[in-house]
């Protein structure tokens, strides 16, 4: 499995239109995307992430192969945003 996290700053008068956009994609997950979440930070909370958890790199590489933007960059644009993103490989998964 592979989580990729987008985080960006996003001014507090923004953030309705991220969390709205998040909703309107969320419905409808692609194919191998495991989960996601949008959190925002404890301590700063113009500090946005997206974390999503994919099947392997093929399926994440598949996804961001076949569209001209991915949706996650796509929401925090629409909140007027510029995420960074970071792909981690998961070594280990524990779920209650």
């Amino acid at each position: 499995m592979v989580m990729t996290i987008l985080e960006a700053h996003v001014a507090r008068d923004r953030v309705e239109d991220l969390e709205r956009a998040w909703r309107e994609v969320a419905v409808a997950l692609p194919p191998g995307l495991v989960e996601s979440f949008l959190v925002h930070d404890a301590r700063d909370e113009t500090l946005y992430r997206i974390a999503t958890i994919w099947a392997s790199h093929e399926v994440l590489e598949e996804m961001r192969s076949a569209v001209e933007k991915p949706k996650g960059v796509q929401m925090f644009e629409a909140a007027g945003a510029t995420p960074t993103l970071s792909v981690l490989d998961v070594v280990q998964r524990a779920r209650r």
